[in-house]
């Protein structure tokens, strides 16, 4: 049997201020993140009940909310950069996507977003490089 294990948070609503706009542009008053983690199975399948046996999400999380509110975004790129740079920097995430929407777009209605998918050798490959 072949075991894999992600942890997944969806729809958390980011304070945070992306792009430029014109007057009478719509300008969004939501900005959404989905993020799914790839970790090792044996964080999740765990003999015991604790803590030090289970990967912690929630310093991540607080560290995507702080990169958000990290003053103004000219792109909503900018930000998921940072944003899997901050999992690079977690060992055991092995693969991320990342998904970020702003919403609405158009007269109240509809989501535009953007969705990436990195891998291990990437997310090594960054973790080698110099900051």
């Amino acid at each position: 049997m072949t075991a894999r294990s992600t942890v997944e948070l969806r729809d958390l609503a980011l304070d945070t201020r992306i792009g430029t706009f014109a007057p009478g542009d719509t300008v969004p008053d939501q900005h959404l993140l989905d993020l799914t983690l790839w970790i090792d199975p044996s964080l999740v399948l765990i003999e015991q009940d604790g803590m030090d046996h289970v990967f912690d999400y929630d310093p991540l999380v607080a560290e995507m909310e702080r990169l958000a509110r990290d003053g103004h975004y000219e792109t909503q790129e900018r930000l998921m950069t940072r944003m899997v740079q901050a999992c690079a920097a977690c060992p055991q995430i092995e693969a991320v996507e990342i998904a970020l929407r702003k919403l609405p777009i158009r007269a109240r209605s509809g989501s535009l977003g953007l969705r990436l998918w990195v891998d291990g050798t990437t997310l090594n490959d960054m973790r080698a490089a110099p900051r």
